[in-house]
């Protein structure tokens, strides 16, 4: 038996019971929690530093070879994703080599799940990232037998998505726009950064925030 406010209550009255109670959400469909919830953006970044952690043990070359983004041909032969590899089009997007490039995404990924994970919900946060990371990543297919990797995809994605966000609560979104606008800056003026990918999340984020 459960102790109840009055007497007691049966486990199968109480189970019944809670199937009939909808579940508090946000404004945006996300589960209502009392502390908020990060706990995906958490497991994220954890992802990200543990393969960093192993690319300093095993070698940043062998782990960029095999799960980097690559697609083209070497000596008349297919590599990458054209050689039928697709899930480097994911795993690219957990693959950091210098500490500053994981240090900077990892700190924007803390920014912005805080403040998307609450009101998206668990599951959308997740979706929106994985397929924002997916979207930088094809657009990166546009420059073929270039080497890609890093979370920047699907960091813009969610700066995409704040940005509408942002809009549907009718907030001020100068702050995201300047953002914005130096990382813009930042990827074609700094050498060896992939833009593409940049815009790619960005409008996938954007897209399907909206």
């Amino acid at each position: 038996m459960t102790a109840a406010p009055v007497g007691f209550q049966c486990p199968e009255c109480v189970s019944e019971g809670e199937r009939t109670v909808r579940q508090p959400t946000t404004v945006l469909g996300g589960q209502l929690r009392e502390r908020g919830d990060d706990l995906v953006t958490k497991i994220l970044i954890g992802l990200n530093v543990g393969i960093w952690l192993i690319g300093m043990v095993a070698g940043f070359g062998g782990i960029a070879a095999r799960f980097a983004l690559l697609s083209g041909n070497l000596g008349g032969q297919p590599v990458g994703v054209a050689d039928g590899e697709w899930y480097r089009l994911l795993t690219a997007a957990f693959v950091h080599e210098q500490p500053w490039h994981l240090a900077l995404n990892m700190y924007a990924l803390w920014i912005l799940g805080r403040m998307l994970e609450p009101v998206l919900g668990r599951w959308r946060f997740v979706t929106l990232y994985l397929l924002s990371g997916l979207g930088g990543a094809a657009a990166s297919l546009l420059a073929p037998g270039v080497i890609s990797y890093g979370a920047s995809g699907a960091v813009f994605g969610l700066m995409g998505a704040l940005f509408v966000v942002l809009r549907r609560f009718g907030r001020d979104v100068t702050a995201v726009l300047v953002i914005l606008a130096i990382n813009v800056v930042f990827g074609f003026v700094v050498p060896g950064i992939d833009w593409r990918a940049h815009f790619g999340g960005l409008i996938t984020g954007a897209v399907l925030a909206f």
